[in-house]
Parts: C-alpha cells; structure tokens; sequence
C-alpha cells in the first residue's frame, strides 16, 4: 500500500466525520430551533434511556459478577436501581424533568460563569493585559448573575445552543468538502 493511498484513506475518512458530524449537528440545530420545548424533552427522555440502561448494567454486575465482594455486588445493586428509579420516574414526568434539568443547567452554568469571574480578577496582578482581564471578569460576573435570576435566559441560552449548532454544523459541512483538497 502506497502511502499515497493511506494519505487519501485518512482524508476521506476525516471527510466523512466532519461531514457526519456537522450534517448531525446542522439537524440538531434546526431542531432546537423549531421545536425547543420539544428537542429538550427528547434530550432528557434520551438522559431517562441511559440512566435505566445504566442501572440495569450496574444491577447486572452486582448479581452476576464472580470477581467483585459482597459489599461492591451490593453497592453496584443499589446503584442500578437508583439509576433505574431515577431513569423511570423522569420518563414518567417527562415535562418537569425538562424543566428542572433546564434549571440545573442554567444555575450551573451561571454559576461557573461567577467563579470564572472571580478567578479572572484573582489573576489580574500577572495578566498581561489588566483591562481586557478586568472586562472578561466584569462580563462574565453579571452573566453569570443575569443567568441565575432570570430564568429566561436558560431558554435564549437554549437557542443560542440551537443557533450555533446550525452554523457550527454548516461550517463542518463546508470543510468536509473543502479538506484535503490539495492532497
């Protein structure tokens, strides 16, 4: 085999993950942003799959290993069944489980936005630049704040997700066709 055809191997293959990968998310993009509500019950619903099947692997081990002692069988028993509760009771409540995810995350997610502040300005003394250093902090901190007491921004935060995986997606699309065009 010609390192030639090896070099066109690794290029088509590069290709096609990037064409995959942004074909799925230009999809996933689109449809965040035409079905929000819907797109983020279907993300949760695929947690809720994972979390039973999770659980069922985690029970599977506890009862059918040979290896492990009696404590970790149990534990991994125990744990399969709080993965497989927690799996049934968010199918089953599908909506508030959207909900609350939603405001996890975006408490989460305000609240890195602060510590990341507050790191910025713990920084400042060896900072090369203080006032770029100084408005990232700034930025960051009210976002972080803006975002744990409106709850509103978690759902613009959503479509942002949905608006940057349409152009992230049409962007990887572009690059599919265009890598590796000098090879």
């Amino acid at each position: 085999m010609s390192d030639v055809s090896i070099e066109k191997g690794a290029v088509t293959g590069i290709r096609t993950a990037l064409g995959i990968g942004g074909a799925i998310a230009l999809i996933v993009g689109i449809l965040i942003l035409v079905w929000p509500a819907k797109t983020a019950a279907a993300g949760t619903a695929i947690i809720a799959v994972y979390a039973i099947a999770s659980g069922l692997v985690y029970a599977g081990l506890g009862v059918f290993s040979k290896t492990l002692g009696g404590w970790a069988r149990i534990g991994h028993i125990v744990l399969g069944l709080v993965f497989v509760a927690a799996g049934v009771i968010a199918l089953a409540n599908l909506g508030d489980t959207t909900v609350f995810l939603a405001i996890f995350v975006g408490v989460f997610i305000g609240i890195t936005w602060i510590v990341e502040g507050v790191v910025a300005l713990t920084t400042l003394s060896g900072a090369g630049s203080k006032g770029w250093t100084i408005f990232f902090a700034i930025i960051s901190l009210i976002a972080g704040v803006v975002l744990l007491f409106s709850p509103l921004y978690v759902a613009i935060l959503w479509i942002f997700v949905g608006a940057s995986l349409v152009v992230l997606g049409i962007i990887q699309i572009v690059r599919a066709f265009t890598f590796g065009k000098g090879v």
